[in-house]
């Protein structure tokens, strides 16, 4: 499996965010392909959910394009395993905690490490309540990936030093989606978790433009871009999908490695 703490070595990664199966098989998986054939370090991927509780509007509706193509989290492994055939790109998934809990923790991670998927994202299930899952995914190597938001106050160093993989840095209040404003705390939260761990921080919600992302990036490891990628493939129906992701993909990383 992937240590995710060794992609930030020497560089701030580019982590950008598709849901699976929107708007098919297919497309997912070029997609795959394409961010990491332009820039992408890590790339995370959505599994669709009924009530993602973090994000709005742009991904939802790409969830329901998906439950649409009748995705399930079977077809989310098959497309990983197809895109596995052409990139060994690290890859997480970003979940919500009854996908893994209905699939079964043991199917779910053995799965994870089968398709060397190295950490998953879950944003309702509080590191308070990570005890199960965490034992079967330490047993397969899969990293359970913390978030930290503006309002996690004194929570800040109990969820940094159980971090591992990287640190998921929430930039605003709210939920996800492209915006121009970030939490001024950003910096100084940033360097409360630098000082109980080591682990890589990166992040997102919000971040859209190059000038963006070399802002944010030049406080921390990593940007994490996911509303902008899903909306660039949700409103491309000309046939350019694939080479347009990958002109905005190179530009987001060309402007972290100017700050790095």
């Amino acid at each position: 499996m992937t240590n995710l703490q060794e992609v930030f070595n020497n560089k701030k990664a580019f982590i950008p965010f598709v849901v699976a199966d929107d708007p098919n098989f297919d497309t997912t998986v070029d997609s795959i392909i394409t961010l990491a054939n332009n820039g992408a370090d890590i790339v995370e991927i959505g599994i669709p959910f009924s009530d993602p509780v973090a994000d709005g509007p742009v991904i939802p509706d790409a969830d329901l394009r998906a439950f649409d193509q009748g995705v399930n989290t079977n077809v989310v492994f098959d497309i990983v395993e197809k895109a596995r055939q052409q990139t060994d790109v690290p890859i997480i998934f970003l979940t919500y905690a009854n996908i893994p809990f209905k699939f079964g923790y043991e199917a779910f991670c053995k799965k994870c490490q089968e398709l060397d998927i190295s950490g998953l994202v879950i944003p309702d299930l509080p590191i308070e309540e990570q005890a199960e899952l965490r034992t079967v995914a330490d047993q397969y190597g899969v990293h359970l990936i913390q978030l930290v938001a503006p309002t996690s106050g004194d929570r800040i160093e109990k969820i940094a030093k159980q971090a591992s993989g990287f640190i998921y840095m929430v930039s605003s209040l709210g939920v996800t989606g492209v915006r121009n404003d970030f939490s001024k705390q950003l910096s100084d939260t940033i360097s409360r978790i630098k000082q109980v761990t080591d682990v890589p921080v990166a992040i997102g919600f919000g971040i859209h433009s190059p000038e963006q992302a070399a802002q944010l990036s030049s406080i921390s490891d990593g940007i994490i871009i996911g509303s902008a990628v899903v909306k660039l493939i949700a409103e491309n129906n000309n046939g350019s999908t694939q080479d347009d992701l990958a002109s905005y993909a190179r530009s987001i990383k060309d402007a972290i490695t100017i700050t790095a």
